[in-house]
């Protein structure tokens, strides 16, 4: 009998890294791999943790080295981080599960209530962070009832906000303080930058 998962969790390491100039998912922020502050991250919290990575990549070799299924998007879908929400969608309802919490690869200083808070406010349905900053819907929980809805969204080669996707679903906004630690990692200054201010979990 397979296994059941209600709460998955999957880190989104598809992108293709340009301005990073590398696969910015293997890359060391005080001596961990990116993806793997995710990883860790969402599996205090999930049932289980998967990730979703190009096939050949550095990040989906690191992942299968942890032991975590490697989701890749599925043929035809757009790029973009949409594809690989729905590919985590389609894996946990095939596991019985009823919620996806969503994180990015880049993120390293993501507060650690994030995704409990996310989920009580979510109760059942979608939610996602936002900071003085504006919106974070890469970091967000999706009830796995979306799937049909994220298929017709992407269908064609479409690829809206995901923003507005998670809109569409009625998603809760939820607060988050300070901005600082959403920042994400797009250049290895801005790793260089995070490493310099010595933050410690």
């Amino acid at each position: 009998m397979a296994a059941n998962f209600p709460l998955v969790g999957v880190v989104i390491a598809g992108g293709r890294s340009v301005r990073f100039g590398g696969e910015k998912a293997v890359a060391l922020y005080q001596g961990r791999p990116l993806l793997l502050w995710a990883v860790q991250r969402l599996q205090r919290t999930c049932d289980a943790v998967v990730v979703n990575a190009r096939p050949g990549t550095e990040a989906a070799a690191l992942a299968a080295a942890e032991g975590l299924p490697v989701l890749s998007d599925l043929p035809g879908d757009p790029d973009g981080p949409l594809s690989g929400v729905k590919v985590a969608l389609g894996w946990a309802a095939a596991r019985g599960g009823s919620l996806l919490a969503v994180s990015p690869c880049d993120a390293p200083r993501l507060p650690e209530d994030l995704f409990p808070r996310l989920i009580a406010a979510a109760a059942g349905g979608a939610a996602y962070a936002e900071t003085e900053e504006g919106r974070q819907p890469m970091c967000a929980v999706w009830p796995v009832a979306a799937l049909a809805a994220l298929e017709t969204a992407l269908a064609e080669g479409a690829h809206p906000a995901t923003w507005r996707m998670l809109e569409a679903l009625g998603a809760t906004r939820l607060r988050f303080d300070p901005a600082e630690d959403f920042v994400n990692v797009n250049t290895r200054a801005d790793l260089e930058q995070l490493e310099a201010a010595g933050h410690q979990r």
